[in-house]
């Protein structure tokens, strides 16, 4: 039988590199990302709670959850899906030990990519929600902080485990959205990949009238200019509708 192959994924593939224990950052990510990208996922080995310290042992198995992403095929960019795990452990040190496992691939990870996300839209003064304990929520305000941004408040719904965050209730994260937000912030970033906050980004932007920022859209946000990927998207915030290109890309070891 003759046929002609069709190409999986024309416009390139994304490769996400997820916890084991995450429950959402599949479909946050699928339900930004435009049809012509395929977003192929690996998980890495963790465990509940969320503290700093699992977070900090998960990373070792990074180079080997790498490896199974496409093996022999590869994918264009690939994502590291935990913010707080980046916060503890470091954006630089999450790109090489992906690229342990994936030598030249592009990477990125929600906290690199937040970063130049809120310089994009032109924040300085940001708020930060999370849905983590204090101490890890205070990591991730500290890694803002250590770039130099301004952080004029910072809350968290104190949950440990994956399930209960993506159990959150959309409606929560939009009134935690409310409540962070400071009326001298220029931009609200609600952190964690594992939080169903994709669906919440207009209305959030349409009551608080500044940007929003998101872990996974700012990753999809991020990974799409890394890939040179120039079609737009629409429905999922200021960054996408109005946002200029990143100033800095990640560097490959």
């Amino acid at each position: 039988m003759l046929y002609s192959p069709e190409p999986v994924g024309p416009a390139g593939r994304v490769g996400l590199i997820t916890l084991a224990t995450d429950f959402n950052s599949e479909d946050d990510l699928r339900a930004i990302l435009p049809d012509d990208l395929r977003l192929f996922t690996t998980r890495i080995e963790n465990a509940n709670p969320v503290t700093v310290e699992n977070l900090q042992a998960m990373a070792k198995d990074l180079p080997r959850a790498a490896k199974t992403l496409l093996p022999g095929y590869g994918v264009d960019v690939a994502i590291f899906g935990c913010t707080s795990g980046t916060a503890v452990t470091g954006s630089d040190k999450i790109a090489a030990l992906i690229n342990q496992g994936m030598p030249g691939t592009k990477v990125t990870n929600p906290l690199l990519a937040s970063e130049l996300a809120l310089r994009a839209v032109g924040a300085q003064k940001i708020a930060i929600l999370t849905p983590y304990l204090p101490d890890v929520t205070q990591s991730v305000a500290d890694g803002f902080a250590d770039k130099g941004f301004d952080v004029t408040r910072v809350m968290g719904f104190g949950l440990d485990n994956d399930f209960d965050m993506t159990a959150l209730p959309p409606k929560a994260i939009l009134e935690g959205a409310l409540k962070v937000n400071t009326p001298d912030a220029d931009a609200v970033f609600i952190s964690c990949t594992a939080i169903r906050s994709a669906e919440i980004i207009a209305e959030a932007e349409r009551l608080l009238e500044k940007p929003v920022i998101t872990s996974n859209q700012a990753l999809v946000w991020h990974a799409l200019n890394l890939i040179e990927y120039k079609k737009p998207i629409t429905g999922f915030g200021t960054l996408f509708d109005q946002a200029p290109q990143p100033t800095s890309k990640v560097e490959v070891p």
